[in-house]
């Protein structure tokens, strides 16, 4: 992954592809509303562990750590990335033993005890792994997660997604379901929602399944990519 690191270390020093925010996301936001109306701040206080798989600048750790007290750890194969996340996290006087960040790659075993994690996030950032590596990322995940614990997963949906098939169709990739990204270089997976259950649903409870909707123009021409949204409960 050296060039994705070496990418995403640009991306992040001077942004071209993302849109980069200090704020957390809507997404993360909608899910900790649910969380509390499920179970209270049962699972969001200062007992709470999670993890950021993919953590980017910080900001939705941070969130967790500043809103709700968690204890956690985000990792990003971007050094940039959590150099910025590092910072952030002085400015909001979190201290680095309640919140820490490393640089590790995606496909690296997760560096936790079995059951010491309550929530995981998985959001936009297991897509460019290919299959063997995402179910391998998938059971470290599971392994990580205690009885009860939550997996929230957002990803590119190809469902309805004109601008998806059109990818997949002029810009294919090393594997099903996966193109190689025509401004990036890279290889992304995008998934349908059945294949989404079928991969999580031995595994998990589907509590919430959550599509997005503006991805058309008035004209019904192509806009936005489309994205998903599952709020997992691991079941065992």
């Amino acid at each position: 992954m050296a060039n994705k690191r070496d990418f995403w270390n640009r991306e992040y020093r001077r942004p071209t592809h993302l849109e980069l925010s200090d704020e957390p996301a809507e997404d993360l936001i909608k899910f900790c509303r649910f969380l509390e109306r499920d179970s209270g701040r049962a699972l969001m206080n200062v007992t709470t562990r999670a993890l950021d798989i993919g953590c980017g600048n910080g900001r939705n750790l941070l969130y967790l750590a500043h809103s709700f007290g968690m204890r956690g750890l985000g990792y990003d194969i971007s050094s940039e990335a959590v150099a910025q996340a590092t910072a952030q996290r002085a400015a909001l006087g979190i201290a680095p033993e309640r919140v820490e960040f490393q640089v590790r790659d995606l496909r690296s075993p997760i560096p936790l005890p079995d059951a010491s994690c309550t929530i995981v996030l998985d959001m936009m950032a297991s897509h460019i792994l290919k299959k063997d590596e995402r179910d391998a990322l998938m059971y470290e995940v599971l392994r990580v997660l205690r009885p009860g614990g939550w997996l929230f997963f957002k990803t590119f949906l190809l469902d309805d997604d004109a601008n998806a098939a059109r990818m997949l169709r002029d810009h294919p990739g090393p594997e099903p379901g996966m193109y190689i990204h025509p401004e990036i270089g890279h290889a992304e997976y995008v998934a349908t929602a059945a294949t989404l259950r079928a991969q999580y649903e031995d595994f998990f409870t589907v509590r919430k399944l959550e599509k997005s909707y503006k991805h058309r123009r008035v004209d019904g021409s192509p806009w936005k990519r489309r994205t998903i949204s599952l709020y997992l409960q691991k079941t065992t």
